[in-house]
C-alpha cells in the first residue's frame, strides 16, 4: 500500500506523495472535465450537440487514451440525457471502474450534477424555484429542502452540486431571476447560507457550488453575459455579501464564476475575485470551477485572448482550479507551460486543491454509488418539496373572497392551468431536456387544474386552456455570439392566437367563480420565455394572456388569478378589478396541491415577496434597496412597485407597538442593537406575519440606500393574542465598503424601521453610534442578527 492510498494517513501528506508520482500529462487531466454520455457496458462518447458552439469544443479526443490520464470531473453523469437512475448510475459506476481500476495511479473522477430544485435527473423530486425557497422566509425549510436535495445527490452518486445561486435580483427582466433567492443581499446571504449548510451535510461530504461570482444578475438591460458597471464598493456590499456569508458561515466547497466582464474585466480571469478576495480574503478553501464553456469565452467572446491556451493560462493563473464542462482549454496546458505562460509550480498548486477535495470528499476509499441505496421520490421528500411549495404562495390581492369556504362552481381557465411544465424551473429535469431536443414525461406533477379538481371535486370544475403561451417547445430558437453570421434573427416563439379566448370565456359564464392560471414558461436560450437566456423587454404577460385575463373579467365573474413563473407580471391594471391574485412562482411538481391548500383555506398564504413588483419595465432596473436618488428629480412618474418587498396578505391583520431600544446609545466597535417591540394579531383568524426590520445610515461619507434588511422573524397568533419580540443587530452588520476596499462601521445615527414590509413601516427608533473613526472590520465579523420571541 502507496501513502496517498492508506486511508490512515494525513491528507495532507496522500497529496504529496500521489503528487510526486504524477506526470505532467496526469496534472494536466485533473484540471480539466468530461461530458459523457455513459454506458453501463462501458461504451462511452462524448456529448457533441449545439451547445459545442457554445462551449467551444473544436474536436473529439481520443476518450479511452485520455481516460488512462484520469480526469478531474464527470459533467452531469445522469443529467445529460433521459436515462433511468438505476442504470445512470450502473453506468457512472461502470467509468469509475476504468478510472479506479485501469489507469495508472487510479485516481477517482468528482462527478457534478445540477441540483438548483431537485437533482437535476429522471425521476428525481421537482422542488420548487429559489423565488419560492427565499417567499418562505424560513431559512431552516430552506435547509430542510436542500438536505434533501442532498439525499437524492448522494444516492445517485454525485459529489458536488451546482447550487445554489447567490445573485442579487436588480432587473426582473433577467432571464436567471427565477433562480435567485430576491433583491436583498442579507436575505440572499441567509438563505444561501442555510442551503448550503442542508445539502453539503456536517461532514461537507457533498459540494455546494456557489455561482455566478458576482454581480451576475446587473447585467447592461438585463441580458445574459451583458457586461456589469460596478464599483468595488457596491460589488462588495451587495453582490459580494451573500457568497462571503455562504463561504464564513456555511463553508461552501465551491464557488463558480460568471460569464460576464466587471469594468471590463472577465470575471474567469479575475485575480482579484477569485484569488485575493476569496482565498486570501475570506479564507476559501474549496475548489473553483469554470461556468460552463466560460474559459473558452475569454478568447470567443471577450476577446481577452489569442487562443484556447491563453485562456487556460489566464484562468488558471487568476485562480481558476477545473474547467468545465469539457477540458476544451485545459487540453493545451502543456502547450501553455512550454510557452511559459503558466509554471509547473502553479499546476501543483491547484492540482493539490483538487486531490485534497477528492481526498475529503473519501472518493479514493468509497469511489462507487451504491445501488442498493437509490432512494428518489420518497414520501417525505415529496411532502417537504409540498410544504415550501404552499408555504411560499404570496397573496398580493384578496376582495375577500378567499379562502373559498363555500363550493361554488369553478371555471380553471389559462395556458398554465394543466401544463406540468409551468410548474417548473428552467433547471428541472424535463424542461433542461428542451435545449437538446430531448423530452421527459413529467407525471409525477401535480397541475393546477389536478389539484383543484381533487380539492373541490371533478363536477365542480370546468375547463379551458383560453390561449397557448408556445404552442411547441423546442430548442434550435438562440442565435450565440460567433455564430450569426449567414443565419437570420428567428423571431418569438410566443403564440399570438386569439382562437381560444371564446371557449374560455363560455366557461366562464357558466360558473360561480373563476380561477384564471396565467404566467410564464421556463426554458434556456430562448426556448421559453424564462430562464437563462430567456430574457425580456417587457413586464407585460407573454403572448395573449393579457386579452384573455380582460375578457374573463368582462363577464362579470369574480376571477382569482394564479400567476406562475420565474418573474413579477403585471395585469395590464385589472389588479385592482380581480377578486384575487396569488403569486405561485414556479411551485414545483406539489405546485397544483399548495395552490389548491391556500384556495380552499386548507393553508394561510406565508408567502412574502422577495422581489418588488415594478409597475412596469420602464422602471427598471428596479430594488427596494436603491439610492434616493435613484427615482429621478423629479421622481419619474413609472418609478418604484406596486406591490413592495416583503409584502404579501394573509389570514391575519397584524400590527406593531411600543417599540424601545434597550440603548440609545453604544459604541460602534463590538456593539449590538437590542430593540424590542409587541405584535398584536388583531384580525378575525389566525394567521402569520414577518416581521421586517431596516436600518437606514442617516449621514454617511458614502451615498447609502434609503434601507436595508437586517433582521426578520415570522410570528403566528391567535385573534387578538400578543407576542413580544427582543431583535438584536450587531453594529458590524451596518457596515459598508469604503474607497479602501475595508469594510468600515462609522459614528453616527441609523434609523431602525420596523413593519410587515419595506413600504409598512409602522414603528421608527434611531440609534447613535459613538466613536472617534470608523470602525474596520476584521475578518471574522458578525453577519447575523437575532430573534427572541417571549409571551406579550
Amino acid at each position: 500500500m502507496t501513502m496517498y492510498t492508506d486511508p490512515r494517513q494525513p491528507v495532507k501528506a496522500r497529496v504529496a506523495d500521489l503528487l510526486a508520482r504524477m506526470t505532467p500529462e496526469e496534472k494536466f487531466a485533473q484540471m480539466g472535465a468530461m461530458w459523457l454520455v455513459l454506458s453501463p457496458e462501458g461504451f462511452h462518447k462524448e456529448r457533441l450537440d449545439m451547445s459545442d458552439t457554445f462551449s467551444g469544443a473544436t474536436q473529439q479526443i481520443a476518450l479511452a487514451e485520455q481516460l488512462k490520464k484520469g480526469i478531474g470531473q464527470i459533467t452531469r453523469p445522469l443529467g445529460t440525457h433521459s436515462v433511468s437512475p438505476r442504470e445512470g448510475v450502473m453506468a457512472a459506476n461502470r467509468l469509475q471502474k476504468t478510472l479506479v481500476e485501469e489507469s495508472r495511479l487510479g485516481i477517482p473522477a468528482l462527478f457534478h450534477e445540477e441540483c438548483l430544485v431537485g437533482v437535476l435527473c429522471k425521476d428525481a423530486t421537482l422542488f420548487p424555484s429559489p423565488l419560492n425557497y427565499a417567499s418562505t422566509w424560513d431559512p431552516q425549510l430552506i435547509n430542510a429542502v436542500a438536505g434533501a436535495i442532498g439525499r437524492e445527490a448522494r444516492a445517485i452518486g454525485c459529489h458536488q452540486g451546482l447550487a445554489p445561486v447567490l445573485d442579487v435580483s436588480r432587473d426582473v427582466r433577467w432571464g436567471r431571476t427565477e433562480e435567485t433567492f430576491g433583491e436583498d443581499p442579507y436575505l440572499v446571504g441567509v438563505m444561501a447560507t442555510q442551503y448550503v449548510k442542508g445539502l453539503q451535510g456536517p461532514n461537507r461530504d457533498l459540494l455546494a457550488t456557489l455561482k455566478h461570482y458576482a454581480g451576475h444578475s446587473f447585467s447592461e438591460g438585463a441580458r445574459n453575459h451583458a457586461p456589469v458597471h460596478l464599483g468595488f464598493c457596491e460589488l462588495n456590499d451587495t453582490f459580494l455579501l451573500p457568497f462571503e456569508m455562504a463561504v464564513r458561515l456555511a463553508n461552501a466547497g465551491s464557488v463558480m464564476p460568471a460569464y460576464h466582464d466587471i469594468d471590463n474585466q472577465p470575471t474567469h480571469s479575475d485575480t482579484f475575485l477569485l484569488t485575493r478576495v476569496l482565498r486570501d480574503q475570506w479564507g476559501f478553501d474549496g475548489l473553483i470551477v469554470a461556468d460552463y464553456g466560460g474559459v473558452s469565452l475569454l478568447h470567443q467572446h471577450h476577446g481577452v485572448s489569442h487562443s484556447p491556451m491563453e485562456s487556460a493560462a489566464q484562468a488558471f493563473n487568476a485562480g481558476l482550479d477545473i474547467e468545465l464542462p469539457k477540458a476544451d482549454c485545459a487540453s493545451h496546458l502543456a502547450e501553455a507551460v512550454a510557452e511559459g505562460l503558466i509554471t509547473m509550480d502553479k499546476i501543483d498548486e491547484i492540482v493539490s486543491r483538487v486531490l485534497t477535495e477528492k481526498f475529503r470528499l473519501g472518493l479514493f476509499e468509497h469511489p462507487y454509488a451504491d445501488l442498493d441505496k437509490l432512494a428518489l421520490q420518497e414520501p417525505e421528500t415529496r411532502s417537504l418539496a409540498r410544504e415550501c411549495a404552499a408555504r411560499s404562495v404570496t397573496m398580493l390581492e384578496n376582495n375577500g373572497i378567499l379562502p373559498l369556504t363555500d363550493t361554488p362552481s369553478l371555471a380553471v381557465i389559462g395556458p398554465v392551468a394543466d401544463d406540468p411544465l409551468a410548474l417548473l424551473s428552467g433547471y428541472s429535469f424535463p424542461v433542461h431536456l428542451i435545449i437538446s431536443d430531448a423530452q421527459e414525461q413529467a407525471d409525477q406533477v401535480v397541475t393546477l387544474l389536478a389539484g383543484i379538481r381533487q380539492q373541490f371535486g371533478e363536477n365542480r370544475v370546468r375547463y379551458a386552456k383560453g390561449c397557448h403561451i408556445i404552442e411547441h417547445r423546442q430548442a434550435g430558437a438562440p442565435v450565440f455570439p460567433g455564430e450569426s453570421e449567414g443565419k437570420p434573427r428567428q423571431s418569438s416563439p410566443v403564440s399570438q392566437d386569439t382562437s381560444l379566448i371564446p371557449e374560455a370565456v363560455s366557461a366562464a359564464q357558466q360558473a360561480d367563480v373563476v380561477i384564471a392560471c396565467v404566467g410564464d414558461l421556463a426554458g434556456l436560450f430562448q426556448s421559453g420565455t424564462c430562464g437563462e437566456g430567456s430574457d425580456t423587454d417587457t413586464l407585460a404577460l407573454p403572448g395573449v394572456q393579457q386579452a384573455l385575463l380582460e375578457a374573463l373579467v368582462h363577464t362579470g365573474k369574480p376571477v382569482i388569478v394564479v400567476m406562475t413563473g420565474g418573474r413579477p407580471y403585471h395585469l395590464g391594471g385589472l389588479e385592482q378589478q380581480v377578486a384575487a391574485l396569488l403569486m405561485a412562482w414556479a411551485p414545483g411538481q406539489e405546485g397544483g396541491h399548495a395552490v389548491a391548500d391556500i384556495l380552499a383555506g386548507n393553508r394561510e398564504p406565508e408567502g412574502r415577496l422577495v422581489l418588488s413588483a415594478p409597475k412596469s419595465a420602464g422602471a427598471m432596473p428596479y430594488y427596494y434597496n436603491h439610492k434616493l436618488k435613484s427615482g429621478g428629480t423629479p421622481y419619474a412618474f413609472h418609478f418604484g412597485a406596486r406591490y413592495p418587498f416583503g409584502f404579501g396578505l394573509g389570514w391575519g391583520d397584524f400590527v406593531l407597538d411600543q417599540a424601545e431600544l434597550h440603548e440609545a446609545t453604544l459604541p460602534a466597535q463590538g456593539g449590538t442593537i437590542n430593540i424590542a417591540l409587541s405584535v398584536t394579531n388583531r384580525g378575525v383568524r389566525s394567521g402569520s406575519e414577518v416581521i421586517q426590520l431596516y436600518v437606514h445610515d442617516k449621514v454617511a461619507s458614502l451615498v447609502r440606500p434609503v434601507k436595508e434588511l437586517k433582521a426578520f422573524h415570522r410570528v403566528r397568533l391567535a385573534p387578538g393574542a400578543t407576542t413580544r419580540l427582543t431583535i438584536s443587530v450587531p453594529t458590524d452588520m451596518l457596515n459598508f465598503t469604503n474607497k479602501m476596499g475595508q469594510r468600515v462601521v462609522e459614528p453616527g445615527e441609523f434609523e431602525l424601521m420596523l413593519g410587515t414590509n419595506s413600504d409598512a413601516i409602522q414603528q421608527c427608533v434611531t440609534v447613535n453610534l459613538t466613536g472617534d473613526k470608523p470602525v474596520v472590520l476584521a475578518r471574522d465579523w458578525r453577519m447575523l442578527s437575532h430573534t427572541e420571541e417571549t409571551a406579550g
